[in-house]
């Protein structure tokens, strides 16, 4: 993650400053815009795996949901903008957001089914910065996918390992579950969804050699 400037903006001129069909992307982190690293091609591999998957159970439960392109979400706070890594919107709610259809921006947690962030170096953000503004816009489901085990012991326990933390709205407050190994993953989202925290971690992982 890398600082492109000191000086504290809010999100309308984030918004204004964001490059025209920029190739790199950045997020407003307290005020302050910064570029986030190209994902490793690991890193993208298990995005993918994910987004397929889900793609799939809303075709095939023709679930009222989709998935955008590009999606920039603002979340309470006016001094953050956040693109997660992938977002699931309702499309029984977000027909009223004010300004998706000219900017592809959700103010509105009720728009978004789940969100997901697939951890790498900069993990502090997932479990904290972002965790605490998802549960603030009463995003119902959010997935932290830290399939190299990078996070901070007291999220994914000792000895460090991959971990799927599945946080769920209860009340306003996220209660968080964790999936490692042959656990199937359990999701409001998606309660057919028929896969282990392994099958997703395999994704961003190199192929088992043949014996």
């Amino acid at each position: 993650m890398i600082q492109t400037q000191t000086k504290i903006v809010t999100f309308d001129e984030f918004v204004t400053w964001y490059p025209e069909n920029s190739i790199r992307r950045y997020e407003l982190h307290h005020g302050v815009i910064v570029e986030m690293p190209l994902g490793t091609g690991n890193h993208s591999n298990v995005t993918g795996f994910i987004w397929g998957e889900m793609n799939f159970e809303i075709r095939r439960l023709q679930l009222p949901y989709f998935i955008p392109g590009d999606c920039l979400l603002k979340p309470i706070r006016n001094e953050a903008g956040y693109q997660p890594d992938t977002i699931v919107l309702n499309q029984t709610a977000f027909a009223s957001e004010p300004r998706w259809k000219k900017e592809s921006i959700i103010t509105m947690g009720s728009s978004v089914r789940m969100a997901v962030e697939v951890v790498s170096t900069n993990w502090r953000d997932d479990y904290h910065l972002k965790f605490a503004d998802y549960e603030e816009m009463g995003i119902p489901e959010y997935w932290i996918v830290d399939y190299l085990g990078l996070g901070g012991r007291n999220f994914i326990g000792t000895p460090k390992q991959p971990t799927l933390s599945v946080c769920q709205l209860v009340d306003g407050e996220y209660q968080v579950k964790l999936f490692r190994g042959d656990d199937t993953v359990e999701s409001l989202a998606f309660p057919e969804l028929r896969l282990t925290a392994e099958q997703i971690f395999r994704a961003g992982l190199p192929p088992t050699e043949p014996s």
